[in-house]
């Protein structure tokens, strides 16, 4: 059939752009989906927003992981959008050239020094000579138990045996005997505190006062494709964050979901003691990035820094609790 009496064919005419056109107009353009990657941590419990918003730019996948290498090389690999990650291990990664933004933080304080519940580890001096597990080689937790130590005078190179287990893992190493301690974060010296199995020994606060741990993380890709949905999600955690300050029962009646704890043992690391872990306060700074990366060095766990200011993007941040001011 020729073209001009195809078009001199008013039904034929009809169906062809019906078939092309209205497929166009009606076809709602697909959300984007962002996979973000979490450990099952109080550090992360601004994850149940994903049960408290309706989020209107994008849909959220969380992605649950065990350990912290899990999760380093799902981000480092691209399989997940971001992450909340330690951020030792965030600037490991963006020294190894992982094109990685901290966009917000996950918390401040948060980690415990646990200990056997034994009479002959009543104090710090007592580590000495002792196994004591960290969640990661690149963690705040080395951090704070090479500066406690340090402060005690243990060597911890040689004073101590540090081992590396996956944080949900040391509550039964410590019950079995195969560990003495072990330093983390909540809820797992929670745990072990109300099983009997161990005592808290010093409180990360009490160690280096509002400190940082893990941040969340956004690969640059992600920023620059989705940016609202980014802003969108970083207001949400904001949001979240105030609401676990304000409401801490319901938020560990939130977190049974996402982080597989007994409620009792969230409202427990979240109110006994105050500050024991904190959301109110999320905006990443230069000046919080700088400390962990001097401590890095001077501890000898890194050998050479980043430049922080092209890792840092806290704008995100800073809009989120300006509307959240306004409000």
């Amino acid at each position: 059939m020729k073209t001009a009496q195809l078009f001199r064919r008013p039904g034929l005419l009809a169906a062809v752009l019906a078939a092309v056109v209205v497929p166009a107009a009606v076809a709602a353009p697909a959300k984007p989906v962002l996979k973000v990657g979490h450990l099952p941590i109080t550090d992360h419990l601004t994850v149940i927003a994903q049960g408290r918003e309706q989020f209107q730019s994008f849909e959220l996948q969380l992605v649950k992981f065990s350990s912290w290498a899990e999760l380093a090389e799902a981000l480092k690999a691209g399989a997940i959008d971001g992450a909340y990650a330690l951020t030792p291990i965030s600037i490991g990664l963006r020294q190894k050239g992982v094109p990685l933004h901290a966009v917000l933080l996950g918390h401040r304080n948060g980690s415990v020094l646990t200990v056997r519940n034994s009479p002959d580890l009543a104090s710090v001096a007592d580590l000495k000579g002792r196994t004591i597990a960290i969640p990661n080689r690149l963690s705040t937790h080395n951090i704070l138990l090479r500066k406690l130590l340090l402060a005690h005078r243990i060597d911890p190179e040689k004073d101590v045996k540090l081992i590396e287990l996956a944080p949900p893992e040391m509550v039964n190493a410590l019950s079995t005997g195969r560990i003495d301690a072990f330093i983390v974060a909540e809820p797992f010296g929670g745990q072990a505190e109300l099983q009997k199995i161990g005592k808290v020994l010093v409180l990360s606060k009490d160690i280096w006062p509002d400190h940082i741990c893990c941040v969340l993380n956004f690969r640059e890709e992600t920023i620059d494709r989705h940016l609202a949905a980014v802003q969108e999600f970083v207001t949400a955690l904001v949001r979240t964050g105030a609401f676990i300050t304000e409401h801490p029962h319901e938020a560990a009646e939130l977190s049974k979901k996402y982080l597989g704890q007994k409620p009792e043992v969230i409202e427990h690391v979240l109110t006994t003691p105050a500050g024991r872990v904190t959301f109110d306060n999320l905006v990443p700074t230069a000046a919080d990035l700088t400390a962990t990366q001097d401590n890095l060095l001077q501890l000898g766990i890194l050998k050479e820094g980043i430049d922080l200011t092209q890792y840092l993007d806290n704008r995100f941040a800073r809009q989120a609790v300006a509307a959240a001011s306004a409000r």
